[in-house]
């Protein structure tokens, strides 16, 4: 069995199936993982989602903050944006079943046997593998509760939410852990993030650096796959930690990494995306 694991995909399912095909990919015995944004920007939001779903029993992914946009707008149609690709899925007759599968997803993902961790964004230097599972729990409980699922999702994000702190108390708790794990890029020392900055390495604001190049951080030395980032053009220079986001819905490329091996694999874009 090989295990893939796969970029921000943001419907772009055509240059999926190419990378599918390239690494001739089985679905009886390999594994794929996706590193959250599945969904939006991209022409093929639904397909990519229905592709996946039918897939289920060899798909490993993580929630990114476009999935859980996805999510909110099912709920309250007034959230859609105007750049939104998400509206096929929100009318289709399989969107409730969808919606109700990636609400069971986790917004952590570790598997103990190859010892690697999968995140969409990031994850905050302060915390330990330990933390980050039982954390991004909380935030998954609250997404499958039928009676806690609107609260979540109507205070979901906010930009004030910018440093974590155990003492944190329901809305304001799952929004800060939400933000860390979906919406991260860079950070101060103590953990603080912020959101306005998206371009490369070279951009941080004074005072913040890269989540994975926090001195000290907890997870060093643990692997990681990630996405969210796509200034980063696949490239972080950090040991242990692979940025899988390319930018395919940008006009850049979609790349999938073999698990084991870190062999990387990549296809142009098809078409201009990210209008």
């Amino acid at each position: 069995m090989t295990v893939y694991a796969v970029g921000d995909i943001q419907g772009c399912y055509d240059e999926l199936q190419t990378l599918l095909t390239k690494v001739a990919f089985n679905a009886e015995k390999d594994e794929l993982w996706c590193v959250g944004d599945l969904v939006n920007r991209g022409p093929k939001s639904l397909e990519t989602l229905l592709f996946l779903y039918e897939m289920r029993h060899c798909v490993k992914l993580v929630l990114g903050n476009h999935d859980l946009h996805l999510i909110a707008c099912f709920y309250d149609h007034d959230r859609l944006k105007k750049h939104d690709t998400i509206q096929d899925i929100i009318h289709s007759k399989q969107g409730t079943t969808l919606i109700n599968w990636l609400r069971q997803q986790p917004l952590v993902y570790f598997d103990p046997v190859r010892c690697i961790a999968m995140v969409h964004a990031g994850i905050p230097p302060l915390w330990t593998l330990e933390d980050s599972l039982m954390r991004s729990a909380e935030v998954e409980k609250a997404l499958q509760s039928d009676k806690e699922i609107g609260k979540f999702l109507k205070n979901m994000y906010s930009n004030d939410a910018v440093n974590w702190h155990e003492s944190l108390k329901g809305q304001e708790r799952l929004r800060v852990i939400t933000n860390y794990l979906t919406r991260m890029r860079f950070c101060k020392l103590d953990g603080t993030i912020e959101f306005n900055s998206k371009e490369g390495i070279d951009s941080a604001p004074s005072g913040y650096m890269p989540w994975f190049e926090v001195p000290h951080r907890k997870m060093e030395g643990q692997d990681i796959l990630f996405g969210h980032w796509a200034a980063l053009e696949g490239r972080c220079n950090e040991p242990h930690v692979y940025a899988l986001d390319t930018g395919c819905v940008w006009g850049s490329c979609l790349t999938m990494i073999d698990v084991e091996t870190k062999q990387m694999y990549s296809t142009n874009c098809t078409a201009i995306k990210g209008k």
